[in-house]
């Protein structure tokens, strides 16, 4: 199988495209990134010499690139995307330039060639916030930011191109994700940057937006289910169920470190700011056979202490 990869120098997709070449020798990846602040070449130096790997900077708005690159294999996995929710309050722009018109680039090129799949990894966020039980797969979308509202609109672009042209279209939405790599805009990576540099850690609000959080490997693996078994057409949800808050996951963070909680300093909330995160991945588990298997508190631990040894060198 020849991959193209999308957003393979970020966070997931560097992670995903190693899970790849290490359990499918034979696959060839194509890894597409536009290097952003978000991208980063170090992500996957340890793959770079694999004779089956090919790393590729460019936009996946770009027509022409995307018309090149889809000639040239049978699946696209597409993680790139912009993220940053405070980003996308800032200024929307970039995010419907990305998840919206680089989403379609994508799946016109996908028609064009005649490719086996079309993996569209999306997020929780589009389902907007739930205060008790959890999101499945036919829960309506109601996004409260730019960011999820442009996520939305390109699961809607895949999901329309596979009952109007046929696109052999799977689609993902996973929770939150922790794990090394991450670049320090998200809260975990943020948050050990600041403190380790003596400097207190802005929490929202009264930090309890709460937050399913999924390790990054496990992300993977069930990317690689969605991938070899997801049916066409479908959508899955990819969760751990580990439910926390914001104030919970800092207070760990702080005890992991051997810091005081005099370290937290609540901010005003943002704007918009959902209240809890919930999916239900009933289905991929039952249907597919995939299931989490890091430990929440073996993993968190690993994953700051990953975050220490980078930040102290």
């Amino acid at each position: 199988m020849k991959l193209l990869i999308t957003g393979g120098a970020g966070f997931i997709g560097s992670h995903f495209a190693r899970h790849i070449l290490t359990n499918y020798p034979d696959y060839q990846v194509i890894n597409l990134d536009k290097l952003t602040y978000a991208g980063n070449l170090d992500n996957v130096s340890d793959i770079s010499g694999n004779s089956n790997y090919q790393f590729v900077e460019g936009d996946i708005a770009d027509r022409k690139l995307i018309d090149d690159l889809g000639s040239k294999v049978d699946v696209i996995v597409n993680f790139a995307a912009e993220t940053h929710v405070d980003r996308s309050i800032e200024d929307a722009t970039p995010f419907l330039q990305t998840n919206v018109i680089g989403t379609q680039v994508l799946i016109e090129s996908a028609l064009k060639h005649n490719h086996q799949r079309y993996i569209q990894i999306s997020t929780d966020e589009v389902y907007g916030d739930i205060e008790d039980g959890a999101f499945t797969e036919d829960s309506p979308l109601k996004p409260s930011s730019p960011y999820s509202a442009s996520k939305a609109a390109g699961d809607m672009l895949v999901l329309a191109s596979h009952r109007t042209y046929g696109l052999p279209a799977v689609i993902s939405r996973c929770s939150n994700n922790y794990g090394p790599n991450q670049f320090p805009e998200k809260i975990v990576p943020f948050f050990i940057q600041k403190l380790l540099a003596g400097e207190k850690v802005p929490v929202y609000g009264d930090g309890s937006n709460v937050r399913d959080w999924l390790h990054v490997t496990d992300h993977c693996k069930a990317v690689d289910t969605i991938l070899h078994r997801g049916k066409i057409g479908e959508v899955y949800n990819v969760g751990a169920h580990n439910e926390h808050s914001n104030i919970e996951v800092t207070k760990r963070m702080l005890k992991l470190l051997g810091l005081p909680e005099d370290q937290i300093e609540f901010v005003k909330d943002r704007p918009g700011h959902d209240i809890r995160y919930a999916i239900d991945s009933t289905k991929l588990q039952t249907d597919l056979g995939w299931k989490p298997e890091v430990d929440f508190e073996e993993g968190f631990r690993d994953t700051i202490m990953w975050y220490k040894g980078q930040y102290q060198k």
